[in-house]
Parts: C-alpha cells; sequence; structure tokens
C-alpha cells in the first residue's frame, strides 16, 4: 500500500488546474451526495406527514363513530353512516384501512371492528404502540409497519375514552406507504441526475475559467523558451496585474543575467591582459644560452599555454551561462570557411560549406566561431585537397556538425589521445596542441559533445553536437 508521503509528494507536483478542479470535484461529490441525502429525508418526512394528517382526520371522524357498550363485555358497537367517506376503505385491501380496538384495564385486546378494506386478513397492532397510546390517551402516535397485504404501511394511533366505559378504544388509521416511497425514489433520482448536470456542467465552466485565467502564465512560459532560445531579449506585453510583478521581476533577473556574464567577460579580459603582459616579459628577456633561460622560456611557453587554455575555459563559461544566444551555423561557418580559403589557397585546399540557412544553435557566435575555426584549421593543416562542412538536426533534436578531410586520418588510440590538453600527434607542425581541447571543453560547457571518427572521404571526421535553437 503506498504510503502518505509519496502520495503528499505526488499531489504538490500536480499542476494549479488539476489542483483546483480536483478540489471542486470532490467538493461537488459532497455537495451533491448531502445534497440529495438531506432533500430526500426531508421529502420522505413531509410525505409522512402529510399521511399523519390525514390519519388524524379519519381519527377524529372515527371517534364520532363510536357507541360504547356498558355490558361488562368490553365490546364495541360502530354507526356505520359515521364511518369516514373515502370510498377506498371500501375496497378490499385498497392500501386505505381504518380500525377500532378495545382495550380492557391491562391494555389487552378485547374487540376489535375493521374498515371492510381489511377483507379477511387481519391486523396485528405492535404491542409497543398499543402500550404507549394507552399511556398517554389524547395523542397521536405515528409508526410505520406492515399492513393487511404484507405492504409498508404508516400506522397512527389514538387512544381515546368514553364515559359510558371504563377503559380505552384505540383509533387506529393505516395507509399504504409504497406510492410514497416510490415518490421519494423518483424524487431521489430527479435530484440525483439534475445536481449532476448542475455539477458537471459547474466543473466544465471552471475548467474553461481556469483555462482562460491560466493562459498569461502559458505566454509567460513561451516567452521564456523564445529568451532561452535567443528570439528575444524580455519578457514583453500586457499582463494581468497579478502576473504583471512576477513578469517584471523576471525581466530584472535576465537584466542581472547579462550584467553578470559582462563583468565575468570584463574581469576575465582584464586578468588576461595581467597575465599575458608579465610572461610575454619574461620570454623575451630569457633570451641567452643559460641553464636559467632555458628553464625560464620553457616554464613561460608552459605558463602562456596553461593561461590561454584556462582563461578559454572561463570565457566560454561565461557564454555559455547567458541566456537567451542563438547563432546560426551556416553564417559563422561560411565567414570561417572564406578565411581558410584564402589562408590555404596557395596549398591547393578548398573548403566547402553544405548547411541550411534555418539551423541555429543555443550558443553564442564567438562560442561557436571558436568550435569550428580550431576544428576547420586542423583539418585543413592534413587535409590533401578538400574540407567539407555539413550540419543537420540528428534524431535526438540536437544540431550535429560535421568537418571531413582527405587527409591521412588517425588511428583509433591517436583519436583518444587527440583531445587531450597540450597532446601534440605531430611535433613538426605548428600549434600548441590545444586547439581539440579546447573545442571539447567548449563544446562541453554549451550542452554539446565532440567525437573523432574515420571519415568517409579517408581522412578524419570531428562531429560536433550542439543543443538547437
Amino acid at each position: 500500500m503506498e504510503s502518505a508521503a509519496p502520495l503528499k509528494n505526488r499531489f504538490q507536483r500536480l499542476s494549479l488546474a488539476r489542483r483546483l478542479m480536483i478540489g471542486a470535484l470532490l467538493w461537488s461529490l459532497l455537495l451533491v451526495t448531502g445534497g440529495v441525502f438531506a432533500m430526500t429525508a426531508v421529502y420522505r418526512a413531509e410525505a409522512l406527514n402529510l399521511l399523519d394528517d390525514e390519519h388524524a382526520t379519519t381519527i377524529q371522524t372515527l371517534a364520532r363513530a363510536i357507541r360504547p357498550l356498558d355490558d361488562g363485555t368490553g365490546r364495541i358497537e360502530d354507526l356505520e353512516d359515521r364511518h369516514p367517506p373515502d370510498p377506498r376503505f371500501t375496497v378490499p385491501l385498497s392500501g386505505k384501512y381504518w380500525m377500532m380496538v378495545a382495550l380492557d384495564e391491562n391494555a389487552i385486546h378485547v374487540a376489535d371492528i375493521t374498515s371492510r378494506s381489511v377483507f379477511d386478513e387481519t391486523i396485528k397492532l405492535p404491542e409497543t404502540i398499543t402500550r404507549q397510546a394507552f399511556d398517554n390517551p389524547g395523542q397521536f402516535i405515528s409508526v410505520n409497519g406492515v399492513g393487511p397485504a404484507q405492504e409498508p404501511a404508516r400506522y397512527t394511533v389514538q387512544s381515546t375514552t368514553y364515559p359510558e366505559r371504563d377503559n380505552p378504544v384505540l383509533l387506529v388509521a393505516i395507509s399504504d406507504r409504497t406510492l410514497t416511497m416510490a415518490g421519494v425514489d423518483r424524487l431521489r433520482t430527479i435530484l440525483l441526475v439534475a445536481m449532476l448536470a448542475l455539477a458537471g456542467g459547474t466543473l466544465l465552466a471552471m475548467a474553461l475559467a481556469l483555462r482562460y485565467a491560466l493562459r498569461p502564465l502559458d505566454r509567460i512560459q513561451s516567452d521564456l523558451t523564445e529568451i532561452r532560445e535567443g528570439r528575444q531579449a524580455a519578457l514583453s506585453g500586457d499582463y494581468p496585474a497579478e502576473v504583471t510583478p512576477l513578469s517584471e521581476e523576471l525581466n530584472k533577473l535576465l537584466e542581472h543575467n547579462r550584467a553578470v556574464v559582462s563583468r565575468a567577460r570584463t574581469h576575465v579580459g582584464n586578468l588576461a591582459h595581467a597575465l599575458k603582459t608579465p610572461l610575454a616579459v619574461l620570454r623575451n628577456e630569457a633570451t641567452g644560452e643559460s641553464q636559467l633561460d632555458d628553464v625560464v622560456r620553457r616554464q613561460s611557453e608552459t605558463m602562456h599555454s596553461n593561461v590561454e587554455h584556462y582563461l578559454r575555459r572561463a570565457q566560454a563559461a561565461a557564454r555559455a551561462e547567458a541566456l537567451g544566444v542563438r547563432t546560426q551555423v551556416s553564417e559563422a561557418a561560411d565567414g570561417l570557411a572564406r578565411v581558410m580559403n584564402r589562408l590555404f589557397e596557395a596549398d591547393g585546399k578548398t573548403v566547402r560549406v553544405d548547411i541550411a540557412d534555418d539551423l541555429f544553435v543555443r550558443t553564442e557566435r564567438q562560442d561557436l566561431e571558436e568550435i569550428l575555426g580550431n576544428l576547420l584549421d586542423n583539418a585543413c593543416k592534413w587535409t590533401t585537397n578538400e574540407v567539407i562542412v555539413r550540419a543537420g538536426q540528428a534524431e535526438d533534436g540536437m544540431v550535429l556538425i560535421q568537418i571531413d578531410d582527405d587527409g591521412p586520418g588517425l588511428s583509433e588510440s591517436e583519436r583518444a589521445q587527440a583531445v587531450k590538453r597540450g597532446i601534440r600527434l605531430d611535433e613538426t607542425a605548428p600549434g600548441t596542441g590545444l586547439g581539440l581541447s579546447i573545442v571539447a571543453d567548449i563544446t562541453d560547457m554549451n550542452g554539446g559533445t565532440l567525437t573523432l571518427e574515420e571519415s568517409p572521404m579517408g581522412g578524419l571526421r570531428a562531429s560536433v553536437r550542439l543543443r538547437r535553437a
């Protein structure tokens, strides 16, 4: 059985609309159940009260239709011309009956007279109602019981005394409750259908009202998606008074985020300037042939490489945290391809770009150019004739950028080593060995991946996955 804590957590994760609808549904069920029960109970009570009032009239008529006998037997006689006028009392088992019961001093049944509607059946009064009526002369006492035809019946009894006799006479009026209960059942059905229809209509109206009332929150969600994907800079439009403070605070948060990123870039630039200048001085001063000069030169180069690497990582991290970035892939790739074609024109090497104009990534242009620039530079150094840049949407929704060359390529072990910082597979080629590691770092910070594999062109294929904007 599920514990209370998971149920509570599940309820807390429900949307506001669902919480309100569940609450309204529970309240509607309670209202329908309670309302039907209460109104049915009131109707039943009123219907029985009407029967009791009718019985009281019948008993009052019966009281004038008795002729007490003072012969010591306790018997009574009735005056037929004074019987209740309702014709149902003369129809056998019609559901309307009356009865006169003579009692002795111990409330024991001595004799009785019944209406013709009783026919050849018998009516047996419950002992409890007989004793209660005997002890409370003149009061009308009503109870439910069983009639002569074994139907559900309503009994009303009054104990009446006469000067001519010492012991009272019970006057009894009986009615079949079947029609009354059928009316109660019909009313219950009508009420249940009507109140369920009313509750259903109310819930439907509430659902439509909630959908309309919560529409501004959907607009905020849509606007935030547009901001995250770089299509707009801030929340815009008119919002209801309850939502306006939220939109204003979100805009302030977005502006604060931009300010933080801007300050981070400034600090990174200042740090780069502060570190590069002393390192350049050290390299320029260590021009001698002594062992100390050699150590200073090598350590300065190492420090310079580390500074370049970590400063670029810091810049990439600051840019990656910015909201609303959106860069066109074809535009960045075309610009870099033109530069590479001019640089390697003398070597007979060309770069060809095959990317649709409607492809965008959630990466700042500077980061995308850093990624493509390092990969194109590396591919152009090792290709024989041509480098091809392709891009499209992958099956997982990411943007897949592939750079193929027709050079010698790399083995599987060499591809694993190539992305490590400072690793140079060919010491005769120019470079610091940081290009692919920087690409891997920037790609990772932007929520993507870098993989190296064998190219269909025979050389190396660099595949970059970035989030689509």
